[in-house]
């Protein structure tokens, strides 16, 4: 199969799984969310969509790279398994965060969201070194995001 027609692919897939959340958090938002106290630095909602567009598409051709550049090995099976298990975390965050305001148990889930995104950047940097790096904006945003979730269950105890 074409290299550009695994990057199409990879990124409509990751872009449709990760906008999966988007109906629960829209439908949160102007309750639930609005009357949280929100912690220093907290973003404006708006800017959430278009940063997880941006992060999904740099997934998903992450992804493409090893998936059609890098020879089958352990090390890209590992690399397979780990970016798997991170997109479900990444998947269930929303539902746990907005959907149950399970802000305690979503820290959990983030937490473990940034480890793996941390061994997936290792893995795919060890395969192709672009791969890796196309997923450093995504760990940045998810520490960021970890910040926002233990602030928001600190203060809304």
């Amino acid at each position: 199969m074409p290299f550009w027609i695994k990057i199409a692919l990879s990124i409509v897939a990751v872009e449709v799984l990760g906008g999966s959340g988007a109906a629960i958090t829209r439908e949160q938002i102007p309750g639930w969310f609005e009357s949280l106290n929100k912690p220093p630095g907290n973003p404006p909602n708006w800017l959430f969509g278009p940063v997880w567009i941006t992060l999904y598409a740099m997934i998903g051709a992450a992804f493409a790279i090893i998936w059609h550049q890098a020879v089958p090995s352990a090390t890209k099976r590992i690399a397979i398994i780990l970016f798997s298990i991170q997109l479900i975390l990444n998947l269930a965050w929303t539902p746990v965060f907005f959907g149950m305001h399970q802000m305690l148990v979503a820290l959990v889930v983030i937490i473990c969201l940034w480890f793996t995104i941390a061994l997936t950047i290792a893995q795919f940097w060890r395969l192709k070194p672009l791969a890796g790096f196309l997923l450093v904006p995504y760990l940045l945003w998810v520490s960021y995001a970890t910040y926002l979730n233990g602030a928001y269950l600190v203060l809304n105890r």
